[in-house]
């Protein structure tokens, strides 16, 4: 939801750049992790985790451009909390 909130203010250029691609990956990151709970095993639920991992790390660099851009501040709304998320689950996936 944060990322959707970030990007409605972005300029309406972006629309089908950075705003379509950034709510795609964050997309992704839930939609893996819902999908890896529907499996039957635990091989397969990490698998998932595993990918959901991968679409967070794409989130990373439209964010970045788009802070570079100056559409608004990164590191205390999305970097920081992204890198929380993420290395919480990358200890799940050892």
């Amino acid at each position: 939801m944060e990322t959707y909130r970030l990007t409605k203010s972005f300029p309406k250029e972006e629309v089908y750049g950075l705003i379509a691609q950034m709510r795609r990956a964050a997309v992704s990151i839930s939609s893996n992790i819902v999908e890896g709970c529907a499996r039957d095993s635990r091989a397969e639920y990490l698998r998932f985790l595993e990918i959901s991992f991968g679409s967070a790390r794409e989130l990373v660099y439209p964010a970045g451009l788009a802070e570079r851009l100056g559409y608004f501040l990164l590191r205390r709304k999305v970097l920081r909390p992204l890198g929380n998320w993420m290395s919480a689950k990358k200890s799940w996936l050892r």
